[in-house]
């Protein structure tokens, strides 16, 4: 008979049947050696507009408390969050990836240290991963920031004290560390913790899909099941480790382009604030 609702893994579930695909056993076969120690990469990284020349380099080995993949440009170390513009043109923005679609490895850009290079989560003093590989490329908006003291007006609840993050669907696997032009499609307000934690949508502007898929009934239309997938792995991804399931904003739906526009002006204009000094940075690094 049917287990109790409560007893029922979605997660569990979508784990098991997206791991099922080649491409995902070949990424996460593949993940532990993405990066060598001390390698480097130059040239224009971008799918669109960005086309300053940047490298990056890492240190230390991934899967280790040291790893970190800094940015450079013209032999000057540079942050991903503050120096990289926001806009790369036609309606797209840039997005800075930091965990390549079907790896676990919790990466991030690092707001507390210098120059923000991207290094692995911790917690408790061990290093984060999912419990199962993300399907899509994940990564954050440059120069954009969810100021923890301000409350939505409908929501209730204040920003993460992050970037804001982005999912994006497009077909290719964007590595860590590289730079894509995306077009926003959507955001949903998931709140974990009782935190905002927006999850704009959004695709790489080089995909063979992007000029079909411009709003959310586009992507509903074109690529069935993505939005509610997307809904369901941030809800569960985190019941492995007995949290409670995160919730989401205005009943739950995937709001339009539109409103994702207006989330990414208003967390550019928090980042802007903060970057003034008009608000308390506590241990973010700016300089």
């Amino acid at each position: 008979r049917l287990s109790p609702p409560a007893l029922v893994r979605p997660y569990d579930t979508i784990i098991m049947l997206y791991s099922r695909s080649a491409m995902a056993v070949a990424f996460l076969a593949s993940g532990a050696v993405a990066f060598q120690r001390g390698a480097v990469r130059t040239g224009v990284r971008a799918a669109g507009a960005f086309t300053r020349h940047m490298a990056t380099t890492t240190a230390g080995e991934l899967g280790t408390t040291e790893f970190r993949l800094s940015f450079t440009e013209d032999d000057k170390t540079i942050s991903p969050w503050h120096d990289i513009p926001l806009e790369a043109g036609d309606g797209c923005y840039n997005m800075v990836t930091e965990i390549p679609k079907y790896t676990k490895a919790k990466m991030e850009v690092a707001t507390k240290e210098e120059n923000n290079p991207i290094a692995q989560d911790m917690k408790k003093g061990k290093l984060r991963d999912y419990h199962g590989p993300i399907f899509w490329n994940y990564g954050c908006l440059p120069q954009t920031w969810e100021d923890p003291n301000i409350e939505h007006p409908e929501l209730k609840v204040s920003g993460d004290d992050d970037p804001l993050d982005v999912v994006e669907v497009g077909s290719a696997s964007l590595e860590m560390g590289s730079v894509t032009a995306v077009k926003p499609i959507g955001v949903l307000a998931m709140i974990d913790d009782g935190e905002l934690d927006w999850k704009l949508i959004a695709i790489n502007k080089a995909d063979p899909m992007a000029a079909e898929i411009d709003d959310v009934s586009d992507l509903e239309a074109k690529m069935p099941g993505v939005v509610s997938g997307i809904r369901e792995w941030f809800r569960w991804y985190k019941t492995p480790d007995d949290k409670p399931l995160n919730g989401f904003g205005f009943d739950e739906k995937c709001l339009p382009k539109a409103d994702a526009i207006k989330v990414i002006e208003e967390t550019n204009e928090q980042w802007k604030a903060l970057k003034e000094g008009k608000v308390e940075a506590g241990k973010l690094w700016l300089a």
